[in-house]
């Protein structure tokens, strides 16, 4: 079999060597690229003779899968798999996995990052102290006793809950399935909208959630809530959101994502909006998280060798 990491994945090539080192030894070949290119000409040249790729989170289309004759097995370095066209692997029977786990700590870190930033107003604080200015006009407010509502109950949904409960937050879920989890009250989607502080999305990105979060959803939030999206772009409408900010209908958000992979234009609708923080897809990204990804990737194609397929979509 001839494996072919397509990138990089945030860890030296030695370490990452180790964690498929078994493969190695039963004979099977393994390249790896060290710079991530992302046109399909190139994908298609380096993915061409491959029985399994290796890849994170940029587009991998019908037109390459369908140039690679010899592919069996798609492993995706990431949680979500939408960039990858998955019915079409489904109709050739290509084996599709992903690293679901990897970043739970990750996400959910970069949440309160968020909201404790947003909350307590950390960036323009950093800038009136350093124009020896003075808390005037800045002073936030506590987590304790504040509603904080959770849309999508999945793995990190549920880490991002129990950091809720311990900083004294009232817990509230919004998902597609209910479960009964100790201290976590689940809602509506529009009973938690209307009635949370603050609203943390983690959710992935399908038909379903496509625009999940749009103005008729901004406009049941509270005017002083804040929205937090460290799931996927296309869930939040951004014209939306930033019309909802410039408006005040809501008081702040914290944006991870965007409708595509940074960078962002300039002239983003939410680059201009008051009281946003942005940041360019960090939320995943880890050291640790990357080791562990690593760790993931070397079980996955081991378990396919195997025939016993693990974190398997289709």
């Amino acid at each position: 079999m001839k494996i072919v990491f397509l990138e990089p994945l945030g860890i030296a090539q030695e370490n990452l060597q180790n964690r498929v080192e078994s493969v190695v030894e039963a004979g099977h070949e393994i390249v790896y690229y060290n710079n991530r290119k992302e046109d399909v000409a190139t994908l298609i040249e380096r993915s061409k003779d491959a029985d399994v790729v290796v890849f994170s989170n940029f587009k991998y289309p019908k037109e390459v899968i369908s140039a690679c004759k010899n592919l069996k097995m798609i492993c995706v370095a990431f949680t979500g798999v939408d960039h990858v066209d998955v019915a079409y692997c489904k109709e050739c029977g290509i084996t599709v996995c992903n690293c679901a786990g990897y970043s739970t700590v990750a996400v959910a870190d970069v949440v309160f990052g968020m909201v404790i930033s947003l909350a307590r107003n950390f960036v323009a604080c950093n800038e009136v102290c350093r124009k020896e200015g003075t808390k005037d006009g800045l002073v936030g407010f506590e987590l304790e006793g504040k509603k904080f509502g959770i849309i999508g109950a999945g793995a990190i949904g549920l880490r991002v809950a129990n950091i809720a409960k311990a900083f004294g937050c009232e817990v509230y879920a919004y998902s597609r399935t209910q479960k009964d989890v100790e201290g976590v009250q689940f809602v509506s989607k529009e009973e938690l909208l209307s009635t949370c502080d603050i609203v943390s999305l983690h959710v992935p990105q399908n038909a379903e959630t496509l625009a999940l979060i749009g103005e008729a959803e901004l406009d049941l939030m509270k005017p002083t809530a804040m929205l937090i999206n460290t799931a996927r772009g296309p869930v939040v409408d951004s014209e939306a959101l930033a019309k909802a900010l410039h408006s005040g209908k809501i008081a702040a958000a914290g944006v991870d994502v965007f409708e595509i992979e940074p960078p962002i234009a300039s002239t983003h609708p939410l680059f201009g909006a008051p009281n946003v923080l942005v940041t360019p897809h960090i939320a995943f990204a880890t050291h640790q998280a990357f080791e562990k990804r690593a760790d993931i990737v070397g079980d996955n194609i081991q378990k396919w060798l195997e025939y016993t397929p693990i974190n398997v979509i289709v």
